[in-house]
């Protein structure tokens, strides 16, 4: 299997009032095509840091993030804004929508930015399976939590990203709406053969996981 992201002797260190704070002890990890891998951990235990840094929104102390191969934390803003677009995926605890759009225009706001044709079918494909339908045409504050992060999750898969990060994906959602969005995200993971990062307390939903990892005081372990 193809490494699709890969982090190599990270650490992050940071300061606070003088006193310097490792975030994240040095870590090594790899995630793989068609792999579904679980996050966990107490709060305030290196856990978005972690998520952060694999995604690009902050760069390592020390260390190397490479995506695909290529050596992503060390890429200039620009250029790093640009694989972050094209090559991975975000859903995070509060959806992020963008009030102005309405649900569809969600998704095809990749298209106008990109300069690419919507992919109508593949829209419907994942309206269809996360019962967003009859949403389309409304915006984010029409929306129920729930609604919003479903609508979220259809935005994050739209343009096929290599990775996915899913920071808390269910945090708004009821048990069984829960159990059919990380279903759903397991098998486009499979299908695609993409890499999905799920951050989640509810263990409940490991079960669907490849490999699970857990962190503790900057410390990340494989359970």
């Amino acid at each position: 299997m193809k490494t699709l992201i890969e982090m190599k002797n990270v650490s992050k260190e940071f300061l606070q009032n003088e006193e310097k704070i490792v975030a994240l002890k040095e870590t090594n990890f790899v995630a793989k095509e068609g792999e579904f891998i679980g996050i966990i951990g107490p709060s305030g235990s290196g856990k978005s840091t972690f998520l952060t840094i694999l995604g690009g929104l902050q760069k390592p102390t020390t260390g190397t993030v490479h995506i695909e191969g290529k050596p992503f934390s060390e890429l200039d803003i620009k250029e790093n804004s640009k694989v972050r677009f094209e090559r991975i995926g975000f859903i995070l605890q509060a959806s992020n929508l963008i009030p102005f759009l309405n649900v569809r225009e969600q998704l095809t706001l990749y298209n106008r930015i990109s300069k690419t044709k919507p992919d109508h079918e593949w829209i419907q494909e994942l309206f269809n399976k996360l019962d967003v339908n009859n949403l389309e045409k409304k915006y984010p504050n029409e929306l129920s939590g729930g609604e919003r992060q479903r609508v979220a999750i259809a935005k994050a898969l739209y343009h096929n990203p290599a990775v996915v990060f899913a920071d808390e994906p269910t945090a708004s959602l009821d048990t069984k709406r829960a159990f059919e969005v990380v279903g759903l995200l397991q098998k486009a993971t499979k299908e695609q053969n993409k890499a999905t990062i799920m951050v989640t307390h509810d263990e409940r939903l490991l079960k669907y996981c490849d490999r699970v990892y857990e962190i503790i005081d900057g410390v990340m372990k494989e359970k």
